[in-house]
């Protein structure tokens, strides 16, 4: 039975993955920072299967110790400060655990033992915010960077420190460039989900407006569900190599705006948002659009979930889960 090691147990993206390998037969293992972490429980009681082992991002011996203890035969290092708004308030911690973690996580794979012949297969969580003031339109892996944000910064060299470790170490050591993806299990911080919960409140009375700041960015989103089979699929190959992953549609906040207050059953949604500039980032990344091609047609992997139909997933969740309060 294949044993997988996740950090970023916790968020969206771990939840779903720890699901997905259970179902396939392994043993999953959770690494966590502290075990009074308020969020273990439920994520537990998704997957009871699920355990757990300490260890901290920003503390290299901790994670030597949890690596030689779970015996992974996969690493997905999901773990980061991942809220972009917030990188800018912490740039310094988010350059500690989003970049620096990667480096700290790899050498830990490295001291365990992760070039022989068993090697332990390494996946880093890339971001589409690397490419950030993009050069072409769409982003593939051949696309140069240009991040706008110490988010996007700490990536970048967390992605180029894979490359790193796999050129100079012979790790299986993979990179998944992700493009925004989505679903009920998002951060409410985040806007897709500040959306369809605010949508959600309007509609059950419990608030008024929602406020957000720049409409016309536009996003490539996809589904969190579909994201996490690729994470599973890019270490499968004989051999590792970086993919873009994303759905290859573009669409605005305001289109979001539209299908979420649609699906709670309005025709408009003008009435319901304001606008304010201090939800509008330092440095604007206007436009994302990611090409999968690669991912396709080496993994065989493609999106399923639409993103109307992740929009009205999202509201519906978001109904239920209110109108439960």
């Amino acid at each position: 039975m294949p044993r997988a090691l996740i950090t970023g147990i916790t968020g969206q993206d771990g939840r779903h993955l720890a699901q997905l390998l259970v179902s396939k037969g392994y043993e999953v293992v959770g690494l966590v920072r502290g075990q009074a972490n308020p969020k273990i429980q439920m994520v537990q009681e998704e997957t009871p299967e699920l355990e757990i082992v300490d260890g901290d991002l920003q503390d290299l011996s901790s994670l030597i110790a949890a690596v030689e203890q779970v015996q992974p035969d996969e690493v997905y290092n999901l773990g980061a400060v991942s809220f972009v708004a917030l990188s800018f308030r912490q740039p310094e911690l988010t350059a500690d655990i989003t970049g620096l973690g990667v480096l700290r996580m790899l050498e830990a794979i490295r001291v365990v033992g992760g070039s022989n012949d068993n090697r332990i297969r390494f996946y880093q969580a890339s971001s589409s915010e690397m490419f950030g003031k993009v050069r072409e339109t769409p982003q593939n892996e051949r696309t140069p960077f240009h991040p706008r944000s110490p988010y996007g910064v700490a990536k970048v060299f967390g992605h180029d420190t894979t490359v790193n470790y796999r050129e100079a170490y012979g790790l299986y050591a993979t990179s998944g460039i992700c493009f925004n993806h989505e679903g009920p299990r998002r951060g409410l911080e985040f806007v897709t989900r500040k959306v369809t919960n605010s949508v959600a409140r309007i509609k059950l009375g419990l608030q008024e407006k929602v406020t957000l700041g720049n409409l016309d960015a536009a996003r490539d989103w996809g589904y969190a569900g579909d994201y996490v089979e690729a994470m599973w699929r890019m270490l499968q190959p004989d051999e590792p190599d970086d993919y873009v992953i994303a759905t290859g549609e573009t669409h605005t906040i305001r289109e979001l705006l539209e299908l979420a207050f649609a699906a709670a059953g309005y025709d408009e949604w003008e009435p319901f948002v304001e606008k304010d500039p201090r939800f509008e980032r330092p440095a604007e990344v206007d436009i994302l659009t990611g090409d999968a091609t690669k991912a396709r047609e080496r993994l065989g992997w493609q999106p399923v979930v639409t993103f109307p139909e992740l929009v009205t997933m999202m509201v519906e969740a978001d109904l239920e889960a209110e109108a439960k309060r």
